[in-house]
């Protein structure tokens, strides 16, 4: 097969131009999924970020509403409302639901695995930092 293509000029040609698009391709496919690595990485750290501020929020804004709720004690306050003549009552004092629980979950598992990362990339850039300091003390030895 070989020997057709070196004998074909034309044949030749295409197969240095095909393979010449697919190194192209090959290329701009892992530039493409870098890019992608990085944006996942920023939004992994933004969306940490933001979770952590979320969960500071709320650990200081329930520790408030905790006071209140001991202080009341255990006794569910009910609320009259009235929706077309009729009168309601509603609980206020609901339990969290299992998609609260699971979200709840889930941000403690993204808080684990973005603190992970963080301590991760410390440690790399530590590391990177030692060795400029070593390799400029022997320079200057």
């Amino acid at each position: 097969m070989e020997l057709l293509e070196s004998q074909d000029p034309l044949k030749k040609k295409l197969v240095e131009s095909s393979e010449r698009h697919k190194r192209e391709l090959a290329r701009e496919v892992k530039e493409i999924s870098e890019k992608t690595e990085r944006a996942m990485k920023n939004a992994l750290i933004i969306g940490g970020s933001l979770a952590l501020a979320y969960l500071v929020v709320s650990q200081i804004s329930s520790s408030t509403k905790k006071k209140k709720k001991n202080k009341l004690g255990k006794i569910p306050k009910l609320k009259i409302a009235k929706i077309e003549n009729e009168e309601v009552e509603e609980n206020e004092d609901v339990e969290p639901n299992l998609i609260s629980k699971i979200g709840t979950q889930v941000m403690n598992q993204a808080t684990a695995l973005l603190l992970e990362v963080a301590k991760e990339k410390l440690i790399e850039f530590l590391a990177s930092k030692l060795k400029r300091d070593e390799s400029s003390i022997e320079d200057k030895s």
